[in-house]
């Protein structure tokens, strides 16, 4: 989920801090896994979470000279949550909307995105995620075929799935929708047209470091 807190200063190469510690919890995690599992295919994935409501989101367009933008909205306090499951490797992506958002629901998700997936035996899925308290690992059941790696406190930068959300806004900014039915048909479409379009995921959550899949010989 977008985190207000202050993302941390680059380091002088450009890259935010604590690139290094993750790629290097992720390289061992992978070494790790393709160890226990010398016949499985082994891929780093990253996990967010989005909400998108009936209070606006709105962007800067452009308008004529000396004219004021008008964006019509209604402010109501009412959501969704967009949970993203996202290959920065590969583009390949699961995307899941809910009216709410818990430790049950994400245990819920977690299980049908390892189903989905082919998490088990021969996936093996490292997946990295942030810190919300739902993510805890305290209580919670994790599927066959998931090792789940945390961030560092505070850095959304680091997190891939986290960039993907400019594109699932684009349909839903400066609009006014009546119900969350309405706005749900908006946003699943263009989690479809995501999950097709893998040359745009890569594109946007490629990062450099992300370790490679692992394919056995």
């Amino acid at each position: 989920m977008d985190d207000p807190a202050t993302p941390a200063p680059a380091r002088p190469g450009g890259e935010p801090r604590g690139t290094g510690r993750v790629q290097k919890n992720l390289a061992q995690a992978v070494a790790e896994e393709a160890e226990r599992h010398p016949g499985a295919v082994i891929e780093t994935f990253a996990t967010d979470e989005h909400r998108v409501g009936l209070k606006p989101i709105l962007r800067r367009i452009w308008a004529p000279r000396g004219e004021r933008p008008v964006a019509v909205g209604h402010h109501r306090f009412e959501w969704l949550y967009v949970t993203a499951f996202v290959s920065p490797k590969t583009g390949e992506s699961f995307w899941y909307l809910s009216t709410g958002i818990s430790k049950q629901d994400f245990e819920d998700v977690l299980a049908l995105f390892a189903r989905e997936a082919g998490a088990g035996r021969d996936r093996i899925i490292v997946l990295v995620l942030d810190n919300a308290g739902w993510h805890s690992s305290l209580g919670l059941t994790v599927p066959e075929g998931i090792r789940l790696v945390y961030l560092p406190p505070y850095t959304p930068e680091l997190q891939p799935a986290e960039t993907l959300w400019v594109h699932l806004d684009e349909p839903i900014v400066n609009r006014h929708f009546d119900s969350l039915a309405d706005l749900d048909a908006v946003v699943a479409r263009q989690c479809v047209a995501l999950n097709s379009d893998r040359d745009r995921v890569r594109g946007q959550a490629g990062f450099h470091w992300w370790p490679d899949r692992v394919v056995p010989n």
